[in-house]
């Protein structure tokens, strides 16, 4: 029984209360459209006599209370989770039993994950050696426990409330017993924490005695409650998940479903042979499906919902069908490139056009292969290649019959003419689980994280070690002892004489040969005394990595109760011996009850010292920088003389990061992460020396973070979101010879690296990059969109930056300053000046239409007209269009994927038309600066007193876009008529405009009218085009591509990084990277995808020379060439690069930049050949070179040519070659005084910033700190290939000046 349980009377207070949240079938407000919900906030709409109501759904016009802080909390998890999933999680109630470090870790994860209560059981007293795994415990902790007897569960129990204030927290009483666990009071109540609902899910986290352990997992396994024991000792940690006999999963491994669009359905009579379809045999009828995506994506046999099928073949909407994927046999010679756009085009055909093309090939090949002596009596070769835009469906099954009454209706598929969507479903898996009892004795390979030792059977020795534990425990009344030698032989002796007993079970756990993962026929081999013992000698202790990493993985283990994702299978082990590298009795002990003592117990005293002495620099205080300040806190590092932690990160603390940084809380928001962050850890570790920056780390904060300060460095450690980030700080640790450490998550993804100077590869080795984003064509967004992403990007990239982004901030470049923005517009491309010119013009239209200035009156009119302009009149102008084209060419318009739209009608409107004037007005509210009215009241009065109507459409006789292309008309030129629009606005006076301010837009920000913008211009363009409407957090989700974050994945990843830096430490990267390990874990998809590997070599680059030139070298690499006390020329710099490496240089430039700049170029050093003279007869010669500079000259000088000397015109012409030739002497002369300068005087010309101000001042404070500059150099041998050399760091002393 619980605290919470057993004192009524404190129930309902002793958390607060949940906050106002509508419900519909489970779902909050969050997950409707906008459309339908009526509650008691509604308001009506009077027009024409009918009242319209619109809802309350959208966010901004909520305020205090109004908003539902849960839902915005846990923001990120519901973009990995789903709605569904998340409303499912509110009923799983957990029982924690343990709360030391794995404890306190899956506690931590599960309430911020918002699962529906947490109870804790742990009657063991805090001790200092527990402040070293959980965070939680204090010092006061500490000594209370020593005189009151405070347990770890009440040590933990204030602050893991204090993590999520809709997540019920509580301990059970501490009179609790082990046995006791198991009565109807505790295990099995039926209203834990007051929720009317039993425990879900109970998660062992220390190994309890044999006889209670097994009994608890047995009536777990009973009670259809889900049992995970995470345990962690020494190195060792182990993880065992067990869902009970029957566990349905529902989404085996949360992907997002395809949704498909069909372009075209044909019924082929009789299959031709070249056509294969898995089960339809040659000659039977096929329906094959034709879809506008390039790759399906599906497998054979996966299941489809046929959803907006259209006319006749309406009545097969809802109903699901199998599919199979449709390929075509072609002549292994033809070679068909299926990547080629001979290829993507003629998949564009009718499926019948396609197999009588690929027919008249297959003949064209089969009779030459025929027609050659040497091929007779030889099969014909032929590949398959599969049509990745084609399915066929499965007609023939339970579905496909019931889908179709019988088979003359396959006929009902030749209507098709237009829309269609398949949407995928997954089927629900049904798996049993093996109990503990059964899984301890047989599981023959025990799976192990590092991919190695699971091939050759580790698995096996850490598997019996916990077996014999347990019977240690069972005999001797006492868990094995730290560093005793008898106890850990005792140990030994008990695994030997269980995997003796268990030699003749077949399919049991025993110490026998195993190879690439696999029993080799019963082999006996010996056990591995060595791990055994060490397992046994370290039992008491726990690092904090391993607590981490096990929280993470438990809490998501926990999480599947949902029927979200798969479970592991159902063990995994993790095994460190490489932490313990020596075992000298005066190195691990003795121990002095201080809160590092397992740390020391396990690697010693010198680790402990070395550690207290590192210099980290942490990039980033998000979710991974708090795990990750949180580790090395609780592991001193950072505490001695010499030792420090710098944090930097420049985000201030938002409400949805409540769900997963977790040092922060509702107080925080607002405020600097890297600060709070710091200030927490510091309350954790009083001696940990840490500064908190809010800078940002790139190419320009140098001047902060110089060399001396990242030579000062022990190792870099990234905690970082983007890719531009990662790849300046790997440059610098490449540059600077420092470890870095690297990780990232992507909802329950993750992956960690170790990057070790020399070693490994680095961060830039690979390709990687943010845009990671499929691009639609525009045609299709503008035009034709027929998903609902296509109307939320339509709704982003041009109303949303219309309107309120760029439309404002070129009217506002034009208003503050127009000859200024005259000039700027001259640079623009052709497409972005007529852009730029129509947005300003509209602007300014708007107020002559409001009599000067605009106030909200104004904003609603103007709403209102963009409304009718682009939900009505557009579509309206683009059906006309369409009409008439189909009338020229006798051919259908509307076929396939595009959809007839219909326009809006503000005569007889849709609740949605409100939605979108009530969130468009406030939205103009803002740019034009005037009060906006959130009030709906109020709004709806001012809508009536502004009686608005809709304006009579007719054919405007403009062109309309019909084109299926990707070219976006936005980019044509407007010729004659920018050349109107900018006479025009030269009239204008600017200074009497009215100021306009552009929106930044800010998707976490729910009261800035932003996202309920994009909920209402996405969803009245769904409507238009009759396309499912979009949920408001989907519309956040993808227009504010919003990344899924877990407090699961965070955690786990955090946690392997932690055990990776404590190998750097203890310095074994002079031992070799295979000592370190890499990780690419996916936690939903179950065991299979816990993929750990070790860190790459470094990637060789060729450069191309001979020996005994290097043939190769890699990214840490550099040349150095030190000239403190006679500084090179740039010519004697370039001599010794071709000297040294018989190469001839053409370009000298500085590393890494990527203008057209070069301290030395090959190309200019010709100009000094080029010459210009005048002959006593008054012609010209010109070096040919001198015409690819100045082309103007080539008409002078042949001018020249032809005049006679008395010509007056010559006078002309010779002054324009002679304006050239001072150029040319100009020339010559700046780049020989370049050239035969200082490198370091060359450089600062160059690359000296020419604006006077910051720039400059940043540049040469970054240039007279620094005593060299890195350069990259352009070459090639004398037979004109090219060579690649690693940087050169040029080494010089300043002069003064």
């Amino acid at each position: 029984m619980t605290k919470r349980e057993r004192s009524s009377s404190n129930t309902t207070t002793t958390r607060p209360p949940n906050p106002k949240r509508v419900k519909t079938n489970n779902k909050t407000d969050d997950d409707t459209n906008g459309t339908k919900i009526i509650n008691k906030n509604s308001k009506t709409m009077q027009s024409n006599n009918e009242k319209v109501t619109w809802g309350g759904w959208m966010g901004a016009h909520k305020t205090g209370n109004d908003i539902d802080q849960e839902s915005e909390r846990i923001d990120r998890q519901k973009a990995a989770f789903g709605g569904d999933t998340i409303a499912r999680l509110k009923d799983l109630n957990v029982l924690i039993v343990g709360c030391a470090g794995v404890g306190v870790e899956t506690a931590k994860n599960l309430i911020l994950s918002n699962v529906g209560g947490v109870v804790l059981y742990d009657n063991e007293v805090c001790k200092e050696v527990h402040r070293g795994s959980n965070f939680y415990v204090t010092p006061e902790d500490v000594a209370k426990g020593e005189e009151e007897g405070v347990t770890l569960a009440e040590a933990s129990l204030g602050e893991l409330r204090s993590l999520n204030p809709f997540c019920r927290v509580d301990i059970l009483d501490k009179s609790t017993s082990t046995e006791s666990l198991l009565g109807e009071e505790v295990v099995l109540s039926k209203d834990v924490l007051g929720t009317h609902r039993p425990y879900a899910a109970i998660v062992v986290t220390k190994l309890l005695p044999k006889k209670a352990l097994l009994a608890l997992n047995e009536t777990a396994r009973s009670n259809g409650i889900a049992f995970i024991m995470a345990i962690t000792n020494g190195v060792t940690s182990s993880i065992f998940s067990d869902f009970g006999p029957h566990h349905e999963i529902t989404d085996a491994t949360g992907e997002p479903t395809q949704t498909l669009a069909v372009a075209n359905v044909e019924v082929i009579a009789e299959k031709p042979k070249l056509l294969q379809v898995e089960g339809v045999k040659d000659g039977e009828k096929v329906v094959i499906l034709t879809v506008a995506q390039s790759d399906h994506g599906l497998e054979d046999g996966d299941v489809v919902v046929l959803e907006d099928m259209r006319d006749e073949m309406e009545v097969l909407n809802g109903k699901s069908v199998t599919v199979k994927r449709v390929a075509i046999a072609s002549p292994t010679a033809a070679k068909v490139d299926t990547r080629g756009v001979a290829f993507k085009t003629a998949l564009a055909l009718p499926t019948s056009s396609v197999i009588s093309n690929f027919e008249r090939q297959f003949d064209f090949y089969k009779i030459a292969f025929d027609g050659e002596e040497e091929n007779s009596g030889k099969k014909f070769p032929v590949r398959t290649i599969t049509i990745f835009n084609r399915l066929a469906l499965v007609l023939n099954d339970d579905k496909g019959k019931k889908l179709l009454d019988d088979s003359s209706k396959v006929d009902i598929f030749d209507k098709y003419q237009s829309g269609g969507l398949l949407n995928q479903v997954r089927p629900p898996i049904a798996k049993q689980y093996l109990s503990l009892t059964e899984t301890l004795e047989k599981t023959p390979v025990p799976q192990m994280l590092r991919g190695e030792d699971w091939e050759l059977g580790k698995g096996v020795d850490v598997h019996l070690s916990i077996a014999a534990v347990l019977e240690f425990h069972e005999s001797s009344g006492h868990w094995p002892r730290l560093h005793n030698s008898d106890d850990a032989a005792q140990v030994l002796k008990l695994a030997e004489d269980i995997s003796n007993a268990r030699k003749e079970v077949e399919g049991s756990c025993w110490s026998q040969n195993i190879q690439y993962g696999f029993p080799m026929g019963g082999e006996p081999r010996d056990l591995d005394e060595k791990r055994i013992k060490r397992y046994a000698r370290l039992f008491a202790t726990e690092l904090t990595g391993f607590c981490a990493f096990l929280g993470g993985a438990a809490a998501q283990e926990v999480i599947k109760a949902s029927g979200k994702f798969t479970p592991i299978d159902q063990w995994v082990h993790h095994d460190e011996c490489a932490l313990v590298v020596d075992e000298c009795p005066s190195n691990v002990g003795p121990l002095f009850g201080s809160r590092y003592d397992h740390q020391i117990a396990i690697m010693g005293k010198d680790f402990q010292a070395t550690l207290a002495n590192q210099r980290i620099f942490l990039v980033g205080c998000g979710a991974l920088g708090c795990e990750y300040l949180k580790g090395l806190a609780l592991m001193g590092a950072g505490t001695g003389k010499d030792g420090k932690i710098w944090v930097t990160d420049m985000d201030r603390i938002e409400v949805s990061n409540l769900s997963r940084q977790f040092l922060f809380r509702q107080n925080d928001v607002g405020h600097p992460k890297s600060v709070r962050g710091a200030l927490v850890v510091e309350r954790w570790n009083p001696n940990v020396n840490i500064e908190a920056l809010e800078k940002k780390v790139g190419t320009d904060s140098e001047d902060n973070f110089d060399d001396k300060f990242w030579e000062s460095l022990s190792l870099c450690w990234n905690a970082l979101d983007n890719v531009e980030a990662r790849k300046y700080t790997d440059a610098r640790c490449l540059f600077f010879s420092k470890a870095l450490l690297e990780s990232g998550t992507l909802g329950t993804k993750c992956n960690h690296e170790v990057i070790l100077p020399f070693r490994t590869s680095s961060y830039n080795d690979g390709e990687e990059s943010d845009d990671n984003e499929n691009q639609i064509a525009m045609c299709t967004l503008r035009s034709f969109p027929y998903l609902p992403k296509h109307c939320i990007e339509f709704a982003k990239q041009a109303y949303f930056s219309d309107y309120f982004e760029f439309g404002p901030e070129v009217y506002e470049s034009f208003r503050q300053d127009s000859l200024a923005f005259f000039e700027q517009l001259d640079t623009m491309e052709p497409g972005d000046q007529s852009r730029s010119l129509r947005m300003i013009k509209a602007f300014i239209d708007l107020q002559e239409e409001a009599g000067g200035t605009i106030d909200f009156d104004g904003c609603v009119r103007i709403a209102f007209n963009r409304m009718m302009k682009d939900f009505r009149t557009s579509i309206l102008d683009l059906c006309h269009s369409a009409d008439e084209m189909e009338k020229s060419s006798g051919n259908k318009f509307w076929t396939g994927t595009k959809r007839r739209p219909r326009p809006v009608d503000w005569t007889n409107p849709i609740p949605l038309l409100m939605e979108y004037l009530y969130s468009t007005s406030n939205m103009y509210a803002s740019v034009w600066q005037v009060q906006g009215v959130r009030d709906r009241d109020q709004f709806q009065a001012v809508l009536d007193k502004l009686n608005l109507e809709q304006p009579q459409w007719e054919p405007s006789g403009e062109k309309v876009d019909l084109s299926e292309g990707d070219d976006n008309e936005e980019g044509a030129d407007g010729g004659e008529d920018d050349e109107k629009l900018k006479g025009e606005l030269y009239k204008i006076d600017s200074s009497k405009l009215q100021p306009a301010q552009p929106a930044e837009f800010e998707k976490d920000d729910d009261l800035n009218f932003h996202i309920d913008f994009l909920t209402t211009a996405t969803n009245m363009r769904s409507w238009n085009y009759d396309i499912k409407p979009s949920a408001r957090h989907t519309v956040k989700v993808t227009a504010g591509r919003i990344i899924p974050a877990l407090a699961t994945t965070t955690a786990m990843v955090c946690g392997l990084v932690d055990i990776e830096f404590c190998k750097l430490v203890l310095g074994l990267q002079s031992q070799g990277s295979d000592k370190f390990l890499n990780s690419n874990i996916n936690l939903a998809a179950g065991s299979g995808n816990f993929t750990t590997f070790a860190p790459d070599p470094p990637v060789p680059i060729s450069t191309g020379l001979e020996s005994p030139q290097p043939k190769s070298f890699t990214s840490w690499d550099k040349i150095e060439i030190s000239c403190k006390a006679n500084e090179l020329s740039v010519e004697q710099l370039a001599q010794y690069v071709s000297r040294t490496f018989g190469v001839s240089v053409d370009r000298i430039f500085l590393h890494g930049d990527t203008e057209d700049k070069a301290i030395f170029n090959e190309m200019d050093k010709s100009k000094l050949d080029w010459a210009i003279d005048f002959a006593e007869d008054g012609k010209v010669s010109v070096s040919d070179g001198v015409f690819t500079q100045w082309p103007q000259v080539r008409m002078a000088v042949q001018m020249l040519g032809r005049l006679p000397p008395t010509s007056g015109q010559r006078a002309i012409f010779k002054s324009q070659v002679e304006k050239v030739k001072v150029a040319l002497d100009q020339t010559k002369e700046s780049f020989m005084k370049k050239f035969t300068g200082k490198v370091s005087d060359a450089y600062h010309q160059v690359y000296r910033p020419l604006e006077e101000g910051e720039k400059q001042d940043y540049f040469d404070s970054v240039f007279e700190a620094r005593d060299y500059v890195t350069f990259g150099i352009d070459c090639h041998t004398q037979s004109k290939e090219d060579i690649t050399l690693p940087p050169i760091k040029y080494i010089f002393s300043h002069t003064k000046k």
